[in-house]
């Protein structure tokens, strides 16, 4: 039996100028959803299409766990996250 993996992720606009942290069992889903604007909200309002954090994790509750974790940094926090593993902002998922 494959074991469900889930993710908590943070994803921009082209210019960086927002930061949006979520979480999904399906990241290359979820981001498609994001760039083709398919969920009206304030992913599509910000134009949220770059995926440029995203960590594993064994289960929903450890998922969501992290992401109200995160959700409560300052942006200052959440940015030095993210250089962590991806110092330039690129879309990790390309």
């Amino acid at each position: 039996m494959n074991q469900k993996q889930y993710y908590v992720y943070i994803a921009t606009n082209k210019r960086n100028t927002v930061l949006y942290t979520g979480i999904t069992n399906n990241i290359n889903r979820r981001m498609y959803e994001h760039k083709n604007k398919l969920i009206k909200g304030f992913t599509s309002k910000y134009n949220i299409e770059k995926l440029i954090y995203c960590q594993e994790f064994n289960t929903a509750i450890e998922a969501i766990i992290a992401e109200k974790k995160i959700k409560g940094w300052t942006r200052a926090k959440k940015i030095k996250l993210i250089k962590t593993i991806n110092s330039e902002f690129n879309d990790i998922l390309l």
